[in-house]
This record gives C-alpha cells, sequence and structure tokens, in this order.
C-alpha cells in the first residue's frame, strides 16, 4: 500500500484557517501510522496532539486542508524562523 497522507491545519481560539497556528499530517502506510507537526525546528516531527485532540483534549482543533495549503503552511512557517518573527 502506498502511503496515505491526510494534512491538518492547528487551529486555536486567535487563529483561522487563513493563517493557522501550524500544520499537522498523519502518515498511514501498512506500517501503521506516525502523526507529524511541521515544528520550530523546520522539520516534520512526532506529535500526539491529534491524538489527544480525538480523545476530547480541546487545545487545538484539527481541519483537514489539501497538501497545496499545508506547504504554504510550511513555508510560512520558514519565512517567519528565518525572518526571525
Amino acid at each position: 500500500m502506498t502511503d496515505s497522507i491526510t494534512y491538518y491545519a492547528i487551529l486555536d481560539e486567535t487563529s483561522s484557517l487563513e493563517r493557522p497556528v501550524g500544520v499537522f499530517r498523519r502518515v498511514k502506510s501498512d506500517n501503521g501510522q506516525i502523526d507529524e507537526v511541521f515544528s520550530r525546528n523546520l522539520k516534520w516531527e512526532f506529535s500526539p496532539l491529534l491524538y489527544s485532540a480525538e480523545r476530547g483534549d480541546t487545545m487545538y482543533d484539527f481541519a483537514p486542508i489539501s497538501k497545496d495549503e499545508a506547504s504554504r503552511i510550511v513555508e510560512r512557517i520558514r519565512a517567519q524562523a528565518l525572518s526571525g518573527e
């Protein structure tokens, strides 16, 4: 089976789909699944956030987005990190 990747915008009470606080992906394969957030280290890293949200933690909301939308968020995060914002 080819990996299946679902992307999510990470939202809190001050953000929107146009300007989410972050981006998240869930990668499913024959070996299971892994959840990752694009971090301030400018790479995809393991994160339990979506798993927690699925079990009732309401700190963040997760809205499914396209791969293109996820790429735009990643580029915004990179640009902010490089500019020192």
